[in-house]
């Protein structure tokens, strides 16, 4: 009996002719994030991942192992012959030792990809599941709501196993191309550049503050933010941008009350020439669809205008209670509440336009050298890496 651990991949194997790719990508990324814990042997059989480490080890893995994308179970098995009363007793000590004593109802599922193997899945389901019965007078079979399964995979081995934890799904890093995070010091950036990454995107940042107007700690603050993402994503940079000219700029010669629709075009003029120099494919905002001033249908309009990338905006039709709650998954809330305002918030007007038009905020432009202030920002860039 030899236990490893088994990795198994969601809509990876969905995708034809790119399969091999996207393969790829998933385990170089589940290799990275063990690197330090370590492990002794991983190889594939029947499109499943298996990890031979020593099991001490088994809990530290499986939650690194869960942050890769693309995955969508990990279960600690055990690989034995494929000499049936060997799988039955291996599964009653299996039994034993997760839910020894407890009464509980089960359902047997088996794979049987080695088709040469004499016994089709209904027969092994019906022989170990008559076993457990037999043998363990606390257990009842339930094929509809089991408390828990017996999974059997018969290959040139057999695979036996019970508890099997969600992955988070969605495609491997580095399969969708690249993409620039709008990141700010708030909620709802980092959970959106998390989804865009669960895409199989690549994902950087772009982080806007006004210092000396907003503080160092808000802006570590968004730093911290980007290292948790950092989690999911990878390595990534953070390209730093102070805005401070820019908005003393727009305060001086623009109505008050265009100022965030004003400075939100700038923030996708300067994205948009980092995104040009880095190979960049899209931009990513936290934004969702509601009445506050950068997410009126009228705002957003205005403010794809300034963008000849695509802007993804992967919360757009989100309530803000499930962004919180994947915000608290991925463990990105706590940091995000901490009380440093970010630029967006210190320069927000008392009242906003909530339905710009673009003709008119293209008339207050014209007071404001664009090009100036875009290329001083730029100039002034800081680059943070974030391992």
């Amino acid at each position: 009996m030899e236990w490893l651990l088994a990795i198994s991949f969601g809509e990876i194997f969905l995708k034809g002719k790119n399969r091999n790719l996207f393969y790829k990508r998933a385990v170089e990324n589940i290799k990275r994030n063990i690197k330090e814990i370590g492990y002794d042997d991983m190889y594939v059989e029947s499109s499943k991942l298996y990890i031979k480490a020593d099991r001490k080890k088994f809990t530290s893995l499986k939650k690194e192992i869960r942050k890769v994308f693309g995955i969508t179970y990990i279960s600690e098995v055990i690989k034995i012959d494929k000499d049936i009363e060997v799988i039955g007793q291996s599964v009653l000590e299996l039994i034993d030792y997760y839910y020894k004593d407890q009464n509980l109802t089960f359902k047997v599922e088996s794979k049987r990809t080695d088709k040469s193997y004499p016994l089709t899945s209904p027969k092994i389901n019906s022989k170990i599941g008559e076993l457990v019965l037999n043998n363990r007078s606390n257990l009842k079979v339930d094929i509809h709501n089991p408390n828990f399964y017996i999974y059997i995979d018969i290959k040139a081995y057999a695979y036996v196993y019970i508890n099997r934890k969600e992955g988070l799904g969605g495609l491997p890093i580095g399969s969708s191309g690249k993409g620039l995070l709008l990141l700010s010091g708030g909620i709802d950036s980092p959970v959106a550049g998390f989804m865009m990454a669960k895409r199989g995107m690549m994902v950087e940042a772009i982080h806007f503050h006004s210092y000396p107007f907003t503080s160092k700690r808000a802006h570590q603050k968004a730093m911290d933010l980007a290292k948790l993402l950092s989690a999911y994503t990878g390595k990534m940079r953070v390209f730093s941008i102070n805005l401070a000219g820019i908005y003393k700029a727009i305060s001086k010669n623009c109505p008050r009350k265009e100022t965030t629709i004003l400075s939100r075009r700038f923030m996708m003029r300067i994205a948009n020439k980092i995104s040009e120099d880095y190979g960049f494919k899209a931009l990513i905002t936290g934004e969702a669809l509601g009445q506050v001033a950068s997410q009126t249908l009228e705002s957003i309009s205005v403010i794809n205008e300034s963008s000849s990338l695509p802007i993804l905006r992967p919360l757009i039709g989100m309530d803000k209670q499930d962004i919180i709650d994947i915000s608290i998954e991925i463990d990105t809330y706590d940091k995000a509440i901490e009380p440093y305002d970010d630029c967006c918030s210190i320069f927000a007007p008392d009242k906003p336009v909530t339905k710009p038009r673009l003709e008119y905020i293209k008339e207050s432009e014209k007071n404001l050298d664009i090009k100036a202030l875009e290329e001083a920002a730029i100039k002034e860039m800081e680059i943070i890496e974030i391992a």
